[in-house]
């Protein structure tokens, strides 16, 4: 794979694909010869936009293509999982948004079947790129700071099914399975420690939508490090996670691509890795690890442990309704 351009297919043309389709235009050597997306009309328009000549509404008519070497998966949460394994199996490399599955056996079946063919299979778990925190993480591995709490809060305004730009959803977004996900992946990778011990409470259940729109998760690391999670959709005022870092020698606020003290002091991140764009940095790590035949950050692999702890969560919740 070394020189030659890697081609990819891209499913999923709604705000997060578009987010990837403009990451990669500045990534060299890989071109999106592929779009997939049920709303052919909207497909060929974004597929124009971006110069891509392939469109389809099947994830197997792309898989068909003998040049495409990989996929990257944009869909709804509840295709992940099988549509990961569809690429696998047809020898593609692939990369998945979060969350890898909203059940463990189906996250399970994805790491088996990547130890089974050797591709390189991701999931895009993007705090692990975003330069702030990368930065900490910078700082944890020179043994500089020490997680003593991870204080997250996860908040959007979400009473009616919308997605990222304020278009309606075709499917329903879940606090635990997908923006608990976060977290909980990064909580441990950010303290080199397992999880070993996780609580989790819910508010009440929404009628229309069917899904508790209030959480709370606690969470503790082999090495003492605890997380405390808050996770609401009824939040009405600033929209997505902020994550408080409290250590041993100094306290840190992650708000996306910004980092500043406990005191609000800004820290300068722009040199941290070649992009500020979190999804641009995880892009380059999935074709850097198909160039170089070896295990990307955020393997499906390294990532399942995150899933075990939601499956856990999840049964506890369900045990307290």
């Amino acid at each position: 794979m070394s020189n030659k351009t890697i081609k990819v297919a891209l499913a999923g043309a709604g705000a997060f694909g578009i987010k990837h389709l403009d990451g990669i235009k500045n990534i060299d050597g890989v071109e999106v010869v592929s779009l997939i997306s049920r709303d052919l009309e909207k497909t060929r328009e974004v597929a124009e936009k971006y110069g891509i000549k392939h469109v389809t509404t099947e994830l197997a008519d792309s898989l068909a293509l003998p040049e495409v070497d990989a996929v990257i998966l944009c869909t709804p949460t509840q295709m992940h999982a099988s549509q990961a394994i569809q690429c696998l199996k047809a020898g593609k490399h692939v990369q998945v948004e979060i969350p890898l599955a909203d059940k463990l056996e189906d996250a399970q079946e994805v790491v088996r079947l990547q130890k089974e063919t050797g591709l390189v299979a991701m999931c895009g778990h993007t705090r692990r790129f975003n330069p702030s925190h990368q930065w900490i993480h910078k700082k944890v591995q020179a043994g500089e700071f020490n997680i003593q709490q991870m204080d997250v809060q996860t908040y959007f305004f979400r009473r009616t099914n919308m997605n990222a730009l304020g278009q309606p959803r075709s499917w329903t977004d879940h606090l635990l399975w997908h923006h608990a996900a976060h977290t909980v992946d990064l909580f441990a990778y950010q303290c080199g420690s397992p999880i070993v011990k996780a609580n989790a409470v819910q508010g009440p259940i929404h009628p229309q939508l069917g899904i508790a729109m209030d959480m709370s998760i606690q969470l503790k690391a082999a090495n003492g490090a605890i997380c405390t999670l808050s996770l609401s959709f009824n939040n009405d005022g600033p929209l997505g996670t902020f994550f408080r870092y409290i250590g041993d020698s100094g306290t840190y606020i992650a708000r996306y691509d910004d980092l500043v003290s406990g005191k609000e002091e800004k820290i300068d991140v722009s040199k941290v890795d070649v992009s500020m764009n979190g999804i641009e940095l995880q892009d380059r790590e999935f074709f850097a690890a198909i160039r170089e035949g070896r295990e990307p950050n955020s393997s499906v692999a390294q990532v399942l442990p995150c899933y075990e702890v939601l499956h856990q969560l999840e049964q506890q919740l369900n045990e307290g309704q």
